[in-house]
């Protein structure tokens, strides 16, 4: 069997290395009402489950207006 070679795990410092940026983080601050700070943090959840909610209503509906049609009433 032949030896492995030990694999190198120190980042390569001189003077042609990549150099990396650092890490810039931005925060925003902003006067919400309550309602809008809870749409602020919540839409990504409440987003699909409100357009989820509108498609089954409007199918309702609809079924609602075909079974009328069909009845004849």
């Amino acid at each position: 069997m032949a030896k492995v070679k030990k694999k190198r795990n120190k980042v390569y410092r001189g003077k042609d290395a990549v150099i990396t940026q650092p890490i810039v983080t931005r925060v925003a601050a902003a006067n919400r009402s309550k309602i809008g700070q809870w749409w602020f943090e919540k839409k990504r959840v409440a987003r699909p489950i409100i357009i989820a909610s509108l498609v089954v209503i409007a199918l309702v509906i609809i079924i609602l207006q075909v079974i009328r049609l069909v009845s004849g009433s």
